[in-house]
């Protein structure tokens, strides 16, 4: 067991007696890399830190055929990802990450090969429309102009979960589960566990991976 801490995220005392790896706040691919090694034979992770820094760890394990490791996340507040996975935070996540179960979820990516663990979020540019039209697997979420779409994993079967925000009128919000969720756009801007792309894209996909990560839950 090892605990990896992202850039100044606070360490609960009980997991004070354990080895720890310091990141930064967005662990890079040399932060991992450095993280695995001194992980060793030690197969459970504990992750003080955020989505993205949970999200960036996930994508490195992924990438290099890694995902047998149990990962426990030690959130200090309530994230997008823990209210996915009903996870508790502070201490009482550190307890449940040295004393919890790892079970299989299903492991969210996008084309790029970013994992999401906790909410990504497509606008226009600006903050305009979103224009376009996507899908959950067969079932259209929207065609036209929206103000947001929303993607959530989700720890059961199909994996993924999506919903339209559209117009103040127009009061009825329903999430579409589903395997694969894919966008079409005259140009939308992707925010992944609180991190916004560079530049705008046309394309955008969120699907369950292959295999499974392993989580340790309530």
């Amino acid at each position: 067991m090892i605990v990896i801490r992202c850039g100044s995220a606070p360490v609960p005392t009980v997991l004070g007696e354990h080895p720890r790896v310091e990141c930064s706040e967005v662990p890079t691919k040399d932060d991992v890399n450095r993280a695995l090694y001194e992980i060793g034979p030690r197969r459970r992770v504990l992750v003080c830190g955020t989505d993205a820094g949970l999200a960036a760890l996930l994508t490195r394990l992924m990438r290099t055929e890694n995902l047998d490791m149990e990962i426990a996340y030690v959130a200090e507040d309530p994230t997008p990802a823990t209210r996915a996975y009903d996870l508790p935070t502070g201490s009482a996540a550190a307890k449940l990450g040295v004393r919890g179960e790892a079970r299989e979820v299903p492991l969210i990516r996008d084309e790029t090969g970013t994992v999401l663990v906790g909410e990504a979020t497509v606008t226009g540019p600006e903050g305009t429309q979103l224009v376009g039209e996507a899908y959950a697997d067969d079932d259209r979420i929207f065609s036209g102009g929206i103000d947001k779409l929303t993607v959530r994993p989700t720890p059961e079967m199909p994996g993924i979960r999506a919903t339209a925000a559209r117009p103040r009128r127009v009061l009825r919000r329903s999430w579409l589960p589903a395997r694969a969720v894919q966008l079409g756009t005259e140009a939308g801007v992707v925010t992944r566990d609180g991190v916004t792309g560079r530049r705008a894209v046309k394309r955008t996909s969120f699907y369950r991976h292959t295999e499974p990560w392993k989580l340790v839950s309530p």
